[in-house]
């Protein structure tokens, strides 16, 4: 609500911008009475770790900036006619890395469960793992075919289709 208040008093300049951002959803913020300006509302509305999944549209590089200062929000931006997603920011990945870190089983941990696998007999051991050895194959199937004997035509003999061959001559 408070970016639409703010497009509407800039005037006639922005109108078209205004009209846009009237088709998509407005969300409530906590100062509706009272507005502020866009980038301090859209900030004020991701605060304590976005909890509502919110991207960030934006040309503003001060309002980039301070989005890119807090973890896990998405930054839009515009390139030539072309919506581009921003790469998470430095701190967004610090963030994550620490999430994966806490969720990972301890040291310790894993020391006891391979313990615990090796006195059940659970664990994998160095010399179970072999190649398997390739089998000397049968011949080829296809070579072990019968050839298939040619049919004269009639009236014709055999004899008389040795005739017809050519003989190759040697070049010396």
């Amino acid at each position: 609500r408070c970016v639409l208040k703010e497009l509407e008093s800039l005037g006639k300049a922005l109108y078209g911008a205004k009209l846009i951002a009237q088709r998509f959803q407005v969300r409530n913020c906590s100062h509706h009475k009272d507005p502020v300006s866009g980038s301090a509302c859209l900030l004020s509305m991701i605060e304590e770790g976005n909890p509502h999944h919110f991207f960030i549209a934006t040309q503003d590089q001060d309002l980039a900036n301070k989005v890119k200062k807090k973890a896990g929000v998405p930054l839009l931006f515009i390139i030539q006619n072309t919506m581009v997603l921003d790469k998470p920011s430095p701190k967004s990945l610090a963030f994550v890395q620490k999430l994966q870190t806490n969720q990972l089983v301890p040291e310790h941990q894993k020391q006891s469960i391979v313990q615990l696998k090796e006195k059940e007999g659970l664990a994998k051991q160095e010399g179970e793992k072999r190649r398997k050895r390739k089998r000397a194959g049968g011949p080829n199937p296809l070579s072990c075919l019968k050839k298939k004997k040619k049919k004269t035509q009639e009236g014709q003999e055999p004899s008389a289709e040795k005739n017809k061959r050519r003989k190759r001559k040697r070049k010396r």
